[in-house]
């Protein structure tokens, strides 16, 4: 128990139903749907008359579930929940995130975070600490080519794991443009760890002279870029899209402009309406900024007299089963090869443990 003048931070057991249940009934009145298995700490702010004032938590980098009592919003009691659980995550982070309704803005900058990019009306990302958007655009500067023809391509690749299709798509970019940074999505929340993931595409892209294999961090299809837990009133369809407005308005503000893209490459999607909506996003909002999109179609194999489209899906379902031979349909001979190496079976026992997402 931590106290001040005016109030008391409690830290509750979440692995106590009463305790969840305790903030879930905070929370519910106020638009949260609080899951206690998408945290990793949590605090509840009561005054000296023992009221539940607020409650705040935070999982990894990322500050969750930060409410105040309406009748308690005029008090130190925001900015002592949102500081307390800042400095908690500063302990083991560079950096914290945070996600909110773009009117509490000036609420968080006011105790020192920076706005990132908004997705109006419905989300604002800030980030507080050493590690921050500027220190990432420094990295962009340092793998930074020099091209003065001018076509400049973008990829982003999650690769889980790196097949033809993902080859095929480098390789037409490639070829189309002067220049192609292929930007890896370093969220280790996939079957194939980023490492992993990053070995493999390396591998099949080597012939390619022309393209730079960029680390997506924090700002590129990231857990802290698509949240979702403080919009429970909104159509899942329209979360999504407002995720990933966030998304592209952060590459568009500041990824593309230190590298000189002014292209972006993404495959048709068949299968994954998530990546379809993104895709239709991208087609909204790059030409705002005066980058072209160029959505390739997916490439398909002929098996057994019938085309099939090449998917990543397909290749965890077959490696899954242990249907080695259809698995390689899919994959090309890089790929292959670094499976082969002892990752094979690694990856068959996890899949085997739990279904993760591509």
């Amino acid at each position: 128990m931590l106290e001040n003048s005016d109030f008391r931070i409690e830290e509750p057991d979440l692995s106590s139903k009463y305790d969840v249940d305790l903030i879930r009934r905070f929370l519910s009145p106020l638009g949260f749907n609080f899951d206690a298995s998408a945290v990793d700490y949590s605090i509840i702010l009561y005054n000296l008359n023992d009221d539940i004032v607020g409650v705040g938590s935070f999982q990894g980098k990322v500050l969750k579930y930060l409410a105040v009592a309406p009748h308690f919003r005029e008090t130190g009691a925001f900015a002592h929940i949102a500081t307390y659980l800042t400095e908690r995550v500063m302990m083991e982070h560079q950096q914290a995130f945070v996600f909110t309704k773009p009117e509490n803005i000036s609420r968080f900058v006011g105790l020192g975070y920076h706005h990132i990019a908004s997705a109006e009306p419905l989300i604002a990302v800030l980030e507080f600490g050493y590690s921050n958007i500027t220190k990432y655009c420094e990295y962009l500067k340092s793998i930074k080519k020099l091209n003065i023809l001018g076509r400049t391509a973008a990829i982003v690749m999650n690769c889980n794991p790196f097949t033809l299709g993902h080859q095929y798509l480098v390789e037409k970019a490639a070829d189309e443009n002067e220049l192609v940074y292929l930007f890896v999505v370093e969220e280790d929340k996939s079957t194939f760890s980023f490492v992993d993931r990053w070995n493999m595409i390396q591998a099949g892209v080597q012939h390619l002279s022309n393209v730079i294999m960029v680390k997506g961090g924090e700002y590129m299809v990231s857990e802290a870029t698509f949240p979702n837990y403080f919009l429970k009133n909104e159509s899942q369809d329209l979360v999504t899209q407002k995720q990933a407005e966030l998304d592209i308005t952060i590459f568009c503000k500041y990824i593309a402009p230190v590298l000189n893209i002014n292209t972006r490459y993404v495959g048709t999607e068949c299968y994954c309406s998530t990546t379809e909506q993104y895709n239709n996003a991208l087609k909204h909002l790059l030409p705002k900024y005066d980058i072209e999109l160029y959505e390739v179609t997916r490439k398909s194999i002929q098996l057994n007299d019938c085309k099939e489209w090449v998917s990543a899906s397909k290749v965890r379902e077959a490696l899954a089963k242990g249907d080695t031979n259809r698995m390689e349909q899919f994959l090309p001979e890089t790929t292959i090869q670094y499976l082969q190496n002892g990752l094979q079976e690694r990856v068959k026992e996890k899949l085997e443990v739990c279904q993760l997402r591509h």
